[in-house]
């Protein structure tokens, strides 16, 4: 009702103003006595204007409160397929007892992140109770890892980054692939502030063991990223998360596997020897030792 009049205010208002220019014969009606009709409509006008100004605006607030407060709530817009930080946070925990992955802590000084199918942080966690006590620079890795796993993988392709090592070297297909995926300098941080990160597209590429593809149903739906150890063992325990997380691959946990060319056939997804190497409960062998220098 108020709408109606208020456009009812409007019509009339215009209509009188017309004749200013001598367009409209209501002007000389106007100067003739109709000064008090004006008066009226102005009048209604002003009181549709003041009310409009007085009344609260909750609706709005409210409607625009609604969409915040969903997205707040759950706080993982886009993100309802991937894995939570309370969940990285118990596997972290739980992966390493489940048998040796090696590495120099036994996978258990981890970082682990998470992005959704369109490559958004969804969730970043510590295997450790003090974040800083964990390879700093292993945060930023792992999101990078999960990225890249995500990227380079299909619903039909699962490409770990394990498997980017060798394709990423010079003389082959990828090489120089890091360059096109710089990191994004605003997602580093302390280690102490997991989530500052969450809904960003941090980016990144990184060509050794650690990241991970997830799937549900036969579709790609995310990235797995861990950091915090050598890159065998990162895998490793990445490859535990996921399988207990229930997101492997259509063909299975072990389809996009680390390889070694010291017990696997050679391959172009090689992957080298690290410190202490195990892989699926074995002992596999040892980084070879540098010398000449």
């Amino acid at each position: 009702m108020r709408r109606a009049r208020h456009l009812e205010a409007i019509g009339l208002l215009q209509r009188r103003t017309t004749g200013v220019n001598g367009e409209d014969d209501s002007m000389n009606e106007w100067h003739h006595g109709k000064a008090h009709g004006s008066a009226v409509v102005i009048a209604m006008l002003l009181t549709v204007v003041a009310a409009g100004c007085n009344k609260s605006p909750s609706t709005n607030a409210n409607a625009t409160g609604l969409a915040s407060s969903d997205s707040s709530a759950s706080g993982r817009v886009g993100c309802d397929n991937i894995p939570s930080a309370d969940d990285l946070k118990k596997w972290l925990l739980t992966a390493p007892d489940s048998g040796n992955a090696g590495g120099m802590f036994a996978g258990k000084q981890e970082w682990a992140t998470v992005v959704n199918r369109d490559g958004v942080v969804c969730a970043v966690a510590i295997a450790t109770a003090d974040p800083s006590a964990a390879w700093m620079g292993s945060e930023a890795i792992s999101k990078a890892k999960a990225f890249t796993a995500n990227a380079f993988s299909t619903d039909t392709l699962a490409l770990s980054t394990a498997r980017l090592y060798t394709l990423s070297l010079p003389g082959h297909s990828l090489w120089s692939v890091a360059n096109g995926n710089p990191f994004r300098p605003d997602c580093f941080d302390k280690p102490t502030k997991t989530g500052t990160t969450d809904h960003k597209i941090c980016g990144g590429t990184i060509a050794f063991g650690g990241g991970v593809p997830l799937y549900k149903n036969g579709r790609k739906v995310g990235g797995l990223g861990l950091s915090g150890d050598t890159p065998c063992a990162d895998h490793e325990i990445a490859k535990r998360i996921r399988n207990f997380l229930g997101y492997n691959p259509g063909k299975g946990p072990y389809v996009d596997d680390i390889t070694y060319s010291s017990v696997d056939h050679p391959s172009i997804y090689t992957h080298p020897l690290c410190p202490n190497t195990w892989r699926n409960g074995q002992k596999i062998g040892e980084e070879p030792v540098a010398s000449g220098y």
